[in-house]
């Protein structure tokens, strides 16, 4: 642990020193911070929950280089005194702490805002026609967004109209949620896949009959999409993405993200963009698992961050199996919808403990993807059996489908459940079909963790699910879609209340990534990271507060978005 990780004490001390200068009525140059700070930011003029259980809400903060230093009456008064302060006036809204997503993509993210978009298309047909409208003019064409579930007869695509729309161009479209991709004739014939194509372990090449035996349909399912052989942009084009993506999640309130699955040249380019003073979010980066396994350039994880660090490299992202909606997720016993078939491990038999062993040997925090009931299991047995450090946080990412013996586990264990709930409600309208109602009773059971006293924390899985933070929000106490529905919500003894929900996005997510210390709450001595709304979400109706507007995204005590 640094040096300056410890200091929250002694700065403590002096900043209630500075406020304690104001005696009486008079002003006193010793009220404002020095030259040399960063100055004063007050956030004033609305409702503030803090999530600190000492003063749950207040009408004023301070902050002075980029940590809190006053609420109430004194922030109020260092307003009043310093006339070089910086005034955030909520004029009736809110603000909370920070919105930090506990589980994200922001590479991912800066690639959709470029490829083509096929979210919410309701046909293959409005797919097609969205390629031919937002192909670049040459090269490979690439989306992302499709879900079967939305089509007429929910059934896989086959590789048909791509080919007829694009007979000579590659065409490479990844689906919602990441698992699969849709190619065309061309893309299967520039990855040489054919049905003798042999599939690494966690993947599948599905197939057909054709005209002369057994052939691609055109999808890949989770490791096969690696056959495919797609290139990353170059550096400048990624740099620029990243950038992109951070303005977007900057506007929508979010001062950090979690960042799943980096690979070493995202690695590189995050820590430059944070030694230019360019990358605003605080990123906590996981690192991709073949990254992780070639060991090549990986940082000693020995030292912690600091609690003033923009990027850092905490652990190592595990794929443990595959996605509910491609039917990956690997489940204890088979799909109701596809009978015999349990899903997919991405791992050959004993090999996930060995990971996970050398992972928390080297001191890397793990994430483990695991989103059905039988991949749940894997990872918890995998940690039970690793003789794991007593600090060490292991993160159940998705979690979505929880066999009830296991929930308990989770608290045994010390595992964190992360979670996201705009995935509860995007799944809601086909996820019996694919388990059965029985095992629903563990279906996105937020409630069930929190009763539990499992740690929880909450993000979106963007690009998969859209950015806003407020989405999750609403998803998390209504368990309804975007137009309320169903009445009372999906499951809605799993709901939680808009204090547990906003615990989830700050405090939750804090200790998920092991920086409780100085993030989550707005105590004095805490990072000023707010996130501040034009109403008072506490007091909305569920779906005004969907759609909140964001008046401000402080990160540091400096006001980063809007621009």
């Amino acid at each position: 642990m640094r040096t300056r990780d410890l200091s929250r004490r002694s700065w403590l001390v002096g900043a209630s020193a500075l406020i304690a200068c104001r005696a009486g009525g008079r002003r006193s140059a010793a009220t404002c911070p020095p030259e040399q700070g960063k100055g004063l930011l007050v956030v004033r003029g609305g409702t503030i929950w803090t999530g600190d259980p000492a003063e749950p809400t207040t009408r004023a903060l301070a902050a002075v280089d980029g940590r809190v230093i006053a609420r109430g009456a004194a922030a109020e008064s260092l307003a009043r005194d310093c006339a070089r302060g910086q005034i955030v006036d909520l004029a009736g809204g809110s603000a909370v702490p920070g919105l930090t997503d506990a589980h994200a993509h922001l590479v991912g993210l800066g690639s959709a805002l470029v490829e083509v978009d096929l979210r919410g298309a309701r046909s293959i047909e409005e797919v097609v026609d969205r390629v031919r409208r937002g192909a670049p003019p040459d090269g490979w064409i690439t989306g992302r967004g499709w879900d079967q579930n939305l089509w007429p007869g929910a059934a896989m695509p086959t590789h048909d109209p791509l080919t007829a729309a694009f007979p000579e161009r590659p065409v490479w479209l990844r689906r919602v949620d990441g698992h699969a991709g849709w190619a065309n004739a061309a893309a299967l014939r520039a990855a040489a896949i054919t049905a003798a194509t042999e599939v690494p372990t966690g993947g599948e090449v599905l197939l057909r009959e054709g005209p002369s035996g057994r052939e691609p349909t055109g999808v890949l399912v989770d490791a096969a999409m690696d056959l495919m052989p797609v290139q990353p942009p170059p550096g400048p084009e990624l740099r620029r993405r990243l950038l992109l993506a951070q303005d977007h999640a900057l506007a929508r309130g979010l001062v950090g993200v979690h960042e799943m699955g980096v690979a070493r040249h995202v690695d590189r380019l995050l820590r430059e963009l944070a030694a230019e003073g360019l990358l605003k979010l605080r990123m906590v980066g996981y690192a991709d698992e073949r990254w992780f396994r070639l060991g090549d350039g990986l940082p000693d994880l020995a030292d912690r961050p600091a609690m003033d660090d923009r990027y850092a490299l905490q652990g190592v992202k595990i794929y443990v199996d595959g996605a509910l909606g491609s039917r990956g997720a690997a489940l204890l016993q088979p799909y109701s919808d596809r009978p015999g078939h349990t899903g997919m491990f991405q791992h050959a038999p004993g090999e996930l403990a060995t990971v996970v062993t050398q992972a928390l040997a080297h001191q890397y925090q793990v994430a483990a993807h695991a989103i059905g009931d039988g991949g749940i299991r894997a990872v918890l047995e995998a940690l039970a059996g690793s003789q794991p450090p007593a600090d060490h946080r292991l993160r159940v990412e998705h979690a979505q489908i929880v066999d009830l013996a296991d929930v308990p586990r989770f608290a045994e264990l010390g595992a964190i459940a992360s979670m996201q709930p705009t995935h509860a409600t995007s799944d809601m309208p086909w996820a019996e079909q694919r388990i059965g109602a029985q095992r629903l009773a563990g279906a996105y059971a937020w409630r069930r963790f929190l009763e539990a006293k499992v740690p929880l924390a909450f993000g979106s899985d963007f690009p998969v699910e859209e950015v806003e933070p407020t989405f999750g929000l609403y998803s998390a106490i209504t368990r309804q879609d975007a137009q309320g529905n169903p009445p009372g919500g999906w499951l809605p003894d799993q709901r939680l209340t808009l204090d547990e929900a906003l615990a989830a996005f700050t405090r939750g997510a804090a200790y998920a990534s092991r920086r409780e210390r100085w993030a989550g709450t707005l105590a004095p001595g805490m990072l000023a990271d707010l996130t501040c709304f034009t109403g008072d979400i506490t007091k909305m109706p569920p779906l005004e507060l969907r759609t909140a507007a964001v008046r401000a995204t402080i990160v540091g005590g400096e006001v980063v978005a809007p621009k």
